[in-house]
């Protein structure tokens, strides 16, 4: 894989020229740097934007650093282009499953893959207005594009200038970590950063890793017409996930075709014309497979290099990122780093949530807590998987113990009257409590419904007052209030029953 060319998109066609327009225009000019800044932002993905739209409304003498493209991972590599080639996979799936509602559809359903992602290219184009460089400037903050790097610590200096501030945020995001395989930069490799540009369907694509990209990606490719194949090195797709939410995905997976190698890892790879050879350890035995693209979704590693932070006396780690108190201050008093240089969980909306801590805290001097937020995310598979707060293993290593309720849905009338049956939710309490620990839904729309639970959690509404909330009928989120139903039935012990018993019968004397 190629080394990223700071302001260049792959293919320039006329939806790419747009969006390099907005977020990275060949002839911007940098401005002259102010004698002091409130708040000078390095990077502009979600977190720095956020800081910076937010800095700059309240008034704030505000500096955005971005070396590459405005917007960041999320509008150009990742949610956005991802969800927008996701949808394409699921529209293709609900026409290859027609029959199964009685509808039929004349004649083989195939993807166009050229047009699949120049719909992407488009999609992303439109939205990358609001990520602008001009919009920025037209808020009043003073836009630079360049290698930010400290040389000291009230001082970054970009392109030969030197920007003071008050209050400076780290947020250079992160990128795909690359395993050390022997063969894998010769033989070539496509990570977030590149497989959206792709143009031709591959014919048979392997993904290394069978976490939330990789699975995203296998699926989608699936359903577009590739032929896929997961390597995972542990016993299951989405390791971190709870197990039964997992073990649907997977089921999901092989209904599509996806095959998916458990405890495996690939030892080399060698080129054979312009196929990749791929050795496989699988169990001690060793498998060769031929693909002609490799997509690599191993994790993310921080962005730390070029940012000289030592010089303004930032610790940090390679691995792990910036260095961060509870308040997501570094370890120079006035600096301090917002979403994926610093976060365990590496989230758009994460980066989002961190990026408005900041800033009441670096502006303000307020005192908002990061431990004191409750963490969401989903993996939109097809069914999706979301969860929210601990998973049961979790609590349980804090010392808490547990009582656990699911509703699956082949009992949840809509589920089944849409073909869905293939999910569940299940929620998890703190034991002889209907306080909220932790939930995880699957479902298509999963990552919709785990807002109210985080809802109930962030206001401490406990399970049993779910049971009071009135959902529309028939959908799948009423399966919420089944779960509390089952919960409150739990409250009705033998000994209170009894009691019960005793008195409908008083009542019909």
């Amino acid at each position: 894989m190629a080394d990223i060319e700071y302001g260049k998109v792959e293919p320039m066609d006329s939806f790419n020229r747009k969006l390099v327009e907005n977020v990275h225009p060949a002839d911007w000019t940098n401005p002259k740097p102010a004698d002091k800044y409130n708040l000078v932002v390095i990077g502009a993905g979600t977190a720095g934007l956020v800081c910076a739209a937010g800095a700059a409304g309240l008034g704030a003498k505000v500096a955005l650093i971005e070396r590459h493209l405005l917007g960041g991972d999320c509008l150009n590599v990742g949610c956005v282009p991802s969800k927008a080639l996701l949808r394409c996979a699921e529209i293709i799936a609900a026409a290859r499953n027609a029959g199964n509602y009685g509808v039929k559809i004349a004649g083989d359903i195939d993807a166009d893959f050229a047009a699949v992602m120049e719909r992407v290219r488009r999609l992303r184009s439109r939205i990358s207005s609001h990520d602008s460089a001009m919009r920025f400037k037209n808020l009043g903050v003073d836009v630079f594009f360049g290698e930010a790097k400290f040389t000291a610590a009230d001082t970054v200096e970009i392109d030969g200038q030197e920007l003071k501030f008050v209050k400076a945020v780290i947020a250079t995001g992160a990128r795909a970590a690359i395993p050390p395989i022997e063969g894998l930069n010769e033989a070539g490799f496509l990570t977030n950063e590149t497989v959206f540009s792709l143009t031709q369907r591959p014919k048979k694509l392997m993904v290394l890793g069978g976490g939330p990209l990789g699975c995203e990606m296998a699926q989608a490719f699936r359903r577009l017409g590739s032929e896929v194949c997961i390597v995972e090195m542990t016993d299951h797709i989405m390791s971190r996930e709870d197990g039964d939410a997992a073990k649907i995905v997977a089921e999901a997976f092989q209904r599509d075709g996806i095959d998916v190698l458990h405890k495996s890892e690939v030892v080399k790879i060698e080129m054979s014309g312009q196929e990749k050879i791929v050795h496989i350890k699988i169990d001690g035995d060793e498998k060769k497979i031929a693909v002609e693209q490799i997509l690599v979704g191993a994790g993310r590693v921080p962005n730390v290099q070029g940012l000289n932070l030592e010089a303004a006396g930032v610790e940090y780690d390679q691995r792990k990122g910036v260095k961060v108190d509870d308040y997501l201050r570094t370890t120079n008093k006035n600096i301090f780093a917002a979403g994926d240089i610093c976060l365990k969980h590496k989230f758009t909306h994460t980066a989002d949530a961190s990026a408005r801590i900041v800033l009441a805290n670096s502006l303000f001097g307020s005192r908002k807590k990061w431990s004191k937020q409750i963490i969401c995310w989903c993996t939109y598979t097809s069914p999706a998987v979301a969860h929210t707060g601990l998973y049961k293993y979790e609590a349980n290593e804090m010392g808490i113990e547990v009582d656990t309720f699911i509703q699956r849905f082949n009992e949840v009338d809509r589920a089944v009257t849409d073909g869905r049956e293939d999910g569940l939710i299940k929620i998890h309490v703190k034991k002889g409590t209907d306080k909220i620990l932790g939930a995880t839904i699957v479902a298509e729309n999963a990552g919709d419904m785990i807002s109210e639970i985080t809802l109930a959690m962030v206001n401490k509404i406990g399970l049993g007052k779910f049971a009071n909330v009135i959902h529309p009928y028939p959908t799948i989120a009423e399966s919420i209030r089944h779960v509390a139903d089952v919960y409150n039935r739990t409250r009705l012990t033998p000994f209170i029953k009894k009691i019960l018993v005793k008195w409908l019968d008083w009542k019909l004397k």
